[in-house]
C-alpha cells in the first residue's frame, strides 16, 4: 500500500477521510457492507482463515489490504489508521457503515470543531432501525455540552460509529495491544480527555449496524469487557479504583471473575503503561459512574 508524504496529506485532490475496518472470518459481512462506503478503505484482517481475503480482492479491488499473520483485535485498527495517511479516521466493523451521505457531513463538523477528537454518530440497529441504547444514555451525558464541541460530552464511545482526528488519535497511541477487545474505547477515551481534547454524542449522523450473526455468546463478551475495563483501570485509575473495580467484577458473578482470572497474565504490561488520568477526568469518570448506578 502507498502512503503518503505528511506534506502531501492535505491536498484539494485527497480524500480527508479513510474507512478502516477490522475483520475476521465474516466474509460474507465483508462483501455486504464494503460496497456502502463513500470514502476509501483500508481493511485489516486479523488472520481469517475463511477465504477473506480472496474474496475481497476478487469483488473489491479498490480496498487496501493490510493483512496480519495474527489476531491483534482492535488493535489493528490502530494499525489501519496508520495506513490511512488522510486527516480523519471512520472506523466501522465488517457489519456496519454510515448512513448516505453523513461520512462527509461528520467531517465537516469536526472541521467547524477544532477541539473535537472524535465523534460518536446515532446507531441504528438491524433492518428495523431500532436506537441503540447506548445513544440515549450519550444523549443525556451529565456531562453536558461544552461550548465548542457539537453535542453531549463523552468519555466513552462504540468503535464502529466513531469518526477521529488522525492527530489526536495517534498521539493517545490509538487502540493500544494490551486490551485488544472488546472494552477497548474506554482508554482512548481517557487518554483524549487528559490530553485536552473533547468527545461528542453527534445525532445528526448516522451509522447503521447489522450484527452479524457470527458473534460471541453474550456471557463471553461480558467476561471480555471486565478483563478490558480490569486493564484499562490498572493503566489509568488510582489504585483504589483499581481496588473498587476488581471488587465489582467479583460482584458480578462469573462473567466479571473470569474476566479477572483473563486479565491477569496482561497485568505486567498494562502496569508498565500505567499513566494516572488527572483529577479533572477523574471527577468527570466518577460523575458518569454515579450517573448509571
Amino acid at each position: 500500500m502507498t502512503t503518503l508524504p505528511e506534506t502531501e496529506r492535505s491536498r484539494p485532490d485527497e480524500p480527508d477521510v479513510t474507512v478502516v475496518v477490522a475483520s475476521r472470518n465474516r466474509r460474507a459481512d465483508l462483501l455486504a457492507t464494503l460496497p456502502r462506503h463513500e470514502a476509501p478503505v483500508v481493511l485489516v484482517d486479523n488472520a481469517s482463515t475463511d477465504g477473506t481475503l480472496a474474496a475481497v480482492r476478487q469483488a473489491h479491488p479498490e480496498v487496501g489490504l493490510l493483512v496480519l499473520d495474527r489476531n491483534e483485535g482492535a488493535h489493528g485498527r490502530t494499525l489501519g489508521a496508520a495506513e490511512a495517511q488522510t486527516p480523519f479516521i471512520a472506523f466501522a466493523d465488517d457489519d456496519s457503515w454510515w448512513a448516505p451521505g453523513d461520512l462527509a457531513r461528520a467531517v465537516a463538523i469536526m472541521r467547524a470543531h477544532p477541539r473535537l477528537a472524535l465523534l460518536n454518530a446515532r446507531i441504528l440497529v438491524g433492518p428495523e432501525e431500532r436506537l441503540d441504547t447506548v445513544c440515549t444514555e450519550m444523549a443525556r451525558s451529565p456531562l453536558g455540552t461544552a461550548p465548542d464541541l457539537p453535542g453531549p460530552s463523552l468519555l466513552g464511545f462504540v468503535a464502529c460509529a466513531a469518526l477521529v482526528r488522525t492527530e489526536a488519535f495517534e498521539a493517545v497511541g490509538g487502540f493500544d495491544p494490551v486490551v485488544r477487545f472488546p472494552g477497548e474505547e474506554e482508554r482512548v477515551a481517557l487518554d483524549l480527555a487528559s490530553a485536552g481534547w473533547g468527545l461528542s454524542y453527534v445525532d445528526e449522523v448516522t451509522i447503521h449496524h447489522h450484527p452479524s450473526p457470527q458473534r460471541e455468546a453474550p456471557t463471553r463478551r461480558q467476561t471480555g469487557i471486565w478483563r478490558s475495563r480490569l486493564l484499562t483501570a490498572a493503566m489509568r485509575l488510582p489504585a483504589g479504583e483499581l481496588a473498587r473495580t476488581a471488587g465489582r467484577a467479583v460482584l458480578a458473578g462469573r462473567p466479571g471473575i473470569e474476566g479477572l482470572l483473563r486479565a491477569a497474565p496482561d497485568l505486567p504490561a498494562a502496569l508498565r503503561r500505567r499513566r494516572p488520568v488527572p483529577p479533572g477526568v477523574l471527577a468527570d469518570l466518577r460523575r458518569l459512574q454515579e450517573d448509571g448506578s
